[in-house]
């Protein structure tokens, strides 16, 4: 959802059809929410009509049937003193929600809702307040204000619950209710919460069906719908099973249809294997019949180019129009492992068990190698969905529903591209704090992106905003498929580290150092063990033992003091994990092996991973500790289990300070109206939006002539430092554009005069600032990108930043913990600190000056792109010397967080 609560930066005086937008219900209908035009007259007087009396008395406090003038009305709003949306299900009216402001200018607007009956407590209400309150603040409204009926508890409990800050008085049967619209955390989390439980309810109609069909289901096996049929029928589907085939009487001995409009009922998921030109017929023909959901497993749409992306905007706009949802087209299908269910809707020959690791794959071929190398390393899956093209259903949608699935312990993705990737990161991270999310990404180099986009019709991203994304989300990124799945082996045993530091117990000595070597190389720490430990383990070792850790019970080393030495170890306060690095020898067997680390997972807390060199006889699979082939895996693993359980400690919802987008609004405006593509500003206009957004910006003052200029360091002060005024002018130091260390008004028209002889009329003017020396320069930037949103760089600044690359990267909102992780990752941290006699800066003023810069970039869409280099850090603060910054075109719509589907496109 938006989240600037005030100010206009575009005046919206057309029909506003960025605002027109598709949602979903609680019950996980599709619904669409437009603003009203004046045709919708005639919508209006017949919705009315179907009103019960009871429905008609709370709206109007009394018997009113709505006259085709009073409708009129309604239907011609100015969209922004009064303004109304409407909710359209199936091209059927649902509900509305309107405004009238109380009068120009007023900052407050009475608003006004009605919900069909049959819909009441669907969420129809809830889904037209939220758009009615992101649209207000749009255009300037701070607060609604309401009268209802005190015995229409309906409504009454839809403001309370939406989290707002709220006033209520009672008079003579009547309340009314004045509601601020500033955000607040209780509103965005009530706003997250009803979009999941109506994302999980539209996919349950997939992964949960009642009843399937399968269209193209042939005779011949081979052919994809024969072969999903057979699935279903061999995975004996819970549910009832319809073949569609015009030209059998049965297929795989059950009775088929003609059609999806010939079937006995309107199904749950229709299941469409026909060829391309053929898919048209088949979702208009479900949509038509009261479908619910379709999975299309037929490829050569978006995949194949514009004109089959053309055809996928066809289909998903008869899908929405109907209420239904859609997963693929070009996907393997989805599977449901729960005995209650029993959905396996896939034409791989898949050998799937019940487990709880839930996997979703935007690629089929890659879904199908890591659903068996998890059955090789004994998991098993709770759900598998291959989303394909991602024409409607995607990951964001299915985390939804795994988040709320209590078969799910762990989810796995593989990912090619990201929809919405700030939702996905908003989603990702309140899933991630109670089930981890484990993700292969695909398409970060230039050519693999070349790849992603041929496969999946999808752009690809850069690495290093992938990333980012994902570590603020803390999701677990890994770069190949072994490390998948030995990431989402150690964490269904269900057990997170509290700590980094590992034990490492075997019966080798080159093995274990191995170990060693790669645990210290990913970030984890083998400490030595206290001398309590130690002494026990020397009782329980042979005398030739090295007991300090890496722990060698060498290879006389038997199962028994195995055993002894992982209780001792676990038992060590510290110790946070332990990874076991045994090779079968005849004083050690394989059973002897898994008998002592099952004995010791099932007692301890810790997690414990098993590593067995050589042949250690039958396959042993168990779910209280996992077995990984070689000690680099092993110790990778660990290690990435390590930084999310430090994740989940640390994890804050950060609600950055809301003033900073209303006190830049008014700048913004003027800024837009004038110059409305956006563009990089004058150095003293963002000067001044930066200091009105409360950033320690040095003073900056324009000048359009030499001798202005050296009236202006007269009154600042000697020194001055001179620049060229033109935000288009990015390197200064590099053109000639600054000029340092003046100390005459003559130094400072001389200086002015050979800038404008060598950068002519893009010089634009200059700006005069007092000098400043001293400290260690810094560099605080943002960078918004079309799907990932906002982007803040930290690192060590000057004329050194491109040189030596020193950054580290934030996704907003964040909270002073992260912005301290970064800064400690620097390889310039030390400076801040003090450094070989310097003094420690003033870190507290540069942590601050990191989260407001974080706030902005949320708060603000149009902030494009933004530089403080150099910001100066001493003891005494943080001061920016240069900004640039330039903006975006005036942001429409409500926005990527905003509870909406996939735009159609």
């Amino acid at each position: 959802m938006s989240t600037v609560d005030a100010g206009t930066i575009n005046d919206v005086a057309a029909y506003p059809a960025a605002w027109e937008f598709d949602g979903l219900l609680t019950d996980g209908t599709a619904v669409r929410v437009r603003p009203i035009t004046p045709s919708d007259a005639a919508m209006l007087v017949t919705f009315h009509a179907r009103l019960s009396p009871q429905t008609v008395y709370r709206r109007y406090f009394g018997a009113h049937p709505l006259t085709h003038g009073e409708a009129e009305h309604y239907a011609n709003v100015d969209y922004s003193e009064r303004m109304c949306f409407l909710a359209v299900v199936a091209d059927q009216l649902v509900g509305f929600a309107s405004y009238d402001r109380l009068s120009p200018e007023h900052p407050a607007a009475e608003i006004a809702f009605c919900v069909a009956d049959e819909v009441q407590r669907n969420g129809v209400a809830t889904l037209l307040f939220e758009t009615l309150v992101a649209y207000a603040r749009r255009v300037g409204i701070s607060h609604f204000v309401a009268d209802v009926l005190a015995d229409n508890a309906a409504m009454l409990d839809v403001f309370e619950m939406m989290g707002l800050d709220n006033t209520r008085t009672q008079e003579q049967g009547t309340a009314s209710i004045d509601l601020d619209l500033t955000s607040t955390p209780r509103y965005v989390a009530t706003c997250d919460e009803r979009e999941a439980v109506a994302e999980a309810a539209s996919v349950r109609a997939i992964l949960r069906p009642r009843s399937v069909a399968v269209v193209g289901a042939g005779r011949e096996p081979g052919n994809a719908g024969h072969e999903i049929l057979r699935s279903l029928l061999g995975g004996e589907f819970a549910g009832r099973v319809y073949p569609v085939n015009p030209n059998a009487v049965a297929v795989c001995g059950v009775p088929a249809y003609r059609s999806l409009s010939s079937l006995p009922e309107p199904v749950d998921l229709a299941i469409v294997a026909v060829r391309p030109e053929l898919v048209r017929q088949i979702v208009g023909e479900g949509a038509a019949t009261g479908v619910r959901s379709m999975l299309i497993v037929t490829s050569g749409f978006a995949e194949t180019g514009d004109a089959g992306g053309t055809i996928e905007s066809e289909l998903l706009a008869v899908a929405r129009r109907h209420g239904m949802r859609i997963v693929g087209p070009n996907c393997l299908g989805v599977i449901n492992t729960d005995p209650a269910t029993s959905l396996n809707a896939t034409f791989a020959d898949l050998n799937v068990v019940p487990g709880h690791l839930a996997l979703v794959s935007q690629s089929g071929a890659l879904g199908i190698a890591v659903a068996e190398q998890a059955r090789r390393a004994g998991l098993g899956l709770s759900s598998f969905v291959s989303i394909g093209n991602k024409l409607d259903v995607s990951s964001n949608d299915v985390l939804c529903y795994l988040e709320r699935d209590a078969a799910t312990s762990v989810i796995a993705l593989y990912l090619e591209s990201f929809g919405n990737a700030r939702k996905f990161a908003r989603i990702a991270r309140r899933v991630g704090r109670q089930k981890p999310i484990v993700a292969l990404t695909a398409g970060r180099s230039s050519s693999g992106a070349r790849g992603a986009r041929s496969h999946t019709a999808a752009a690809a991203t850069p690495d290093v905003m992938v990333s980012a994304l994902l570590n603020a989300a803390g999701v677990i990124k890994v770069d190949h498929l072994e490390e998948l799945v030995d990431v989402s082996s150690v964490l269904l045993s269900g057990n997170l580290p509290s700590g980094s530091r590992v034990a490492l117990v075997g019966n080798s000595g080159g093995p274990l150092i191995l170990a060693a070597d790669a645990c210290e190389s990913t970030g984890l720490a083998v400490p030595e063990l206290g001398e309590a430990t130690t002494s026990l383990l020397r009782v329980v070792a042979d005398a030739k033992a090295a007991v300090s850790n890496p722990i060698d019970l060498t290879a006389d080393g038997t199962g028994e003091q195995l055993a002894h030495a992982l209780e001792l170890v676990a038992a060590d306060d510290s110790i946070d994990a332990i990874v076991v690095v045994v090779t079968a020898l005849p004083a050690l067997s394989g059973e002897a092996i898994h008998r002592a680390v099952g004995q010791v997972a099932r007692s301890t807390s810790k997690p414990v991973v098993l590593c067995v060199l050589g042949d250690a006889g039958p396959e042993v699979v168990t779910s209280r500790y996992p077995t990984i082939p070689t000690p680099e895996r092993a110790s990778a693993a660990v290690a990435h289990i390590c930084r999310y359980a430090e994740w989940r400690r640390h994890d804050e919802s950060a609600e950055p300070a809301r003033s900073a987008a209303v006190a830049s609004n008014a700048i913004l405006a003027s800024v837009l109206k004038e110059h409305p593509a956006g563009g990089w500003l004058e150095l003293d206009t963002a000067e001044h939006l930066l200091t009105a957004c409360g950033l320690p910006i040095v003073a900056t003052y324009g000048a359009s002539s030499a001798d202005e200029a050296a009236d202006l360091a007269q009154s600042i002060g000697y020194p001055v430092v001179l620049k060229a005024r033109s935000g288009e002018i990015v390197h200064k130091s590099d053109v000639g554009a600054v000029a340092i260390g003046l100390e005459s008004a003559g130094a400072v028209r001389f200086a002015y005069d050979l800038m404008a002889a060598r950068l002519g009329g893009s010089m634009g003017g200059a700006v005069v600032q007092p000098m400043v020396t001293g400290g260690i320069e810094a560099i605080v930037g943002v960078v918004t990108d079309a799907n990932f949103g906002p982007l803040v760089m930290v690192g060590l600044g000057g004329v050194a930043t491109d040189l030596l690359g020193d950054r580290a990267f934030l996704v907003p909102p964040f909270g002073d913990d992260a912005v301290e992780s970064v800064l400690g990752a620097l390889r310039s941290a030390p400076l801040l600190n003090g450094y070989r006699g310097t003094a420690a800066i003033d870190r507290g003023a540069l942590v601050r000056l990191i989260e407001l810069v974080g706030a902005l970039a949320d708060q603000i869409p149009e902030l494009a792109e933004m530089d403080l280099n150099p910001v100066v850090l001493s003891p005494e603060g943080a001061l920016v010397l240069d900004c640039k910054v330039r903006l975006g075109p005036a942001h429409t719509g409500p926005g990527p967080l905003f509870r909406a589907l996939r735009a159609r496109r």
